[in-house]
């Protein structure tokens, strides 16, 4: 992880610096544009939505529904190990979806990396999402000081 920036807040009485870490792994797809992988401030850790990309390549990888939700969930992960968290510690996630008839496909698989108490979440359909791929996923995850 990387120091990003310093954020100072009046909290009491007292002052308390809190820290914006940029994470970062070549574990999981680089960013490609002007974003982070995952931002860390304080106990909360924001990812980016990541999509059905091979990290070593950076090729959208082959397959369906199934096959893309199950890369997704990976490369979050490898988001969250790399800021040493996991994904039990996820809180909240926004799946979105090319086509909403695949969400049953999508929940099967998403139900093998979660487990209760499972996060909240928001699954949406979008017409259009990065290099036309089928499914991206965010998440924020809440850790311990």
């Amino acid at each position: 992880m990387t120091v990003f920036t310093r954020f100072t807040a009046v909290k009491g009485g007292f002052t308390e610096q809190m820290i914006k870490q940029e994470i970062k792994t070549g574990n999981a797809p680089a960013a490609i544009g002007p974003y982070s992988q995952g931002v860390r401030m304080g106990r909360f850790i924001f990812l980016s939505g990541q999509i059905p990309l091979e990290p070593a390549t950076g090729e959208i990888i082959d397959g369906d529904i199934v096959v893309q939700t199950r890369q997704v969930l990976r490369n979050l992960q490898a988001v969250l190990e790399e800021a040493g968290a996991g994904m039990n510690d996820v809180v909240k996630t926004t799946v979105f979806l090319k086509d909403m008839a695949q969400f049953g496909d999508m929940n099967g698989v998403y139900g093998d990396f979660f487990k209760p108490p499972y996060p909240a979440r928001a699954t949406v359909e979008a017409a259009r999402l990065p290099k036309g791929v089928d499914i991206e996923i965010d998440a924020i995850a809440a850790v311990s000081d």
